[in-house]
């Protein structure tokens, strides 16, 4: 770990080290020397640059649930100290709606929810970063559905005019990680997997899914096998049929104790056109980030299958660039 501190044992140590130093044991300061000045992180609903607004919106977030735990799942990673590493690190989050804040009012409500945050990483300190959290599963824990809290979070923000605009490539800015991943074979498996979706291949599922795979999926919703796993990529790729889809990020690891698993970072660009996830086509323009984490095993065809999924995209931002498309606000 040449340029790292040395209290941490590795790359994934680091990650989930100080993702608790900050967070958890309120550290924010640290902020300062782990994140980078001009850092910038990408979620589905915005883009931030500059260290002070990432400290900023870290203590807005702490003051709106300050019993928030973040667990680190698995971290994911590609790279070397000295050229720069990549994480997708995957956590489950805990939190009590006990402040006010870009929620709303303070509801009380307990949430479970799970994050996954691709960083670079060089030198102690991140530079670079792309975030999904399940927005999906914390509104609908709070009482909202998606579609009424983006319709809500327009107006709060000011309206049509002034709100904050979802990340899209026209407004995405390049930063200092231009890396496409690694060459793992576990990784390359699973790119072709969403790959052959995309191109509405669904048979896959059925070749390379375990049957008795645990799937993850947006809205804190668990699933379990080839229906399920078909139900969410058909209902995601119906509503835009005609999107373009491209992977950006791909990792594969294999690690002592651990099964084979691999982290994509992908995208989908175009109409909504289609009768899907997202109702009635209207023919707004969107963009989707998408993550996903999966896990592989001895038991498919050939002696593999793909055993765990966990796939995020925001379905608020989703729904947030429709309703701003179709003036349905």
């Amino acid at each position: 770990m040449k340029g790292f501190d040395p209290k941490f044992r590795n790359f994934p140590d680091y990650i989930i080290g100080i993702t608790k130093e900050i967070w958890e044991d309120r550290g924010i300061a640290t902020l300062h020397s782990y994140y980078a000045p001009d850092i910038l992180v990408r979620s589905p609903a915005s883009v931030v640059r500059g260290n002070q607004g990432v400290i900023g919106a870290t203590m807005a977030t702490l003051s709106e649930f300050p019993d928030r735990t973040l667990l680190g799942e698995d971290v994911i990673w590609c790279g070397t100290p000295e050229e720069g590493m990549l994480s997708s690190h995957r956590l489950l989050s805990t939190a009590t709606h006990t402040g006010d804040g870009a929620y709303g009012k303070a509801t009380g409500r307990k949430l479970v929810y799970r994050i996954i945050a691709d960083c670079h990483a060089i030198n102690n300190q991140i530079n670079d970063e792309w975030l999904i959290r399940d927005q999906g599963a914390i509104v609908r824990q709070m009482g909202w559905e998606p579609v009424e809290f983006a319709r809500d979070q327009i107006g709060r923000e000011g309206g049509p005019d002034k709100c904050v605009r979802p990340l899209t490539p026209a407004n995405d800015i390049q930063g200092p990680y231009t890396g496409r991943g690694n060459d793992n074979e576990w990784g390359g498996r699973l790119a072709d997997i969403v790959t052959r979706i995309m191109n509405a291949d669904f048979t896959v599922i059925g070749s390379e899914y375990d049957r008795a795979a645990q799937l993850e999926y947006p809205g804190g919703v668990t699933g379990h096998g080839w229906k399920d796993a078909d139900r969410f990529w058909l209902g995601l790729r119906a509503a835009f049929p005609d999107a373009a889809f491209a992977i950006h990020h791909v990792i594969g690891n294999d690690d002592p104790k651990m099964a084979p698993r691999a982290a994509i970072r992908w995208s989908l660009h175009g109409r909504h056109s289609g009768w899907g996830a997202f109702g009635a086509p209207t023919g707004a323009e969107v963009y989707v980030l998408g993550m996903t984490h999966a896990e592989f095993g001895p038991f498919g065809p050939g002696g593999v299958s793909l055993r765990r999924e966990w796939t995020l995209y925001d379905e608020t931002a989703v729904w947030k660039q429709i309703l701003l498309a179709t003036g349905a606000v």
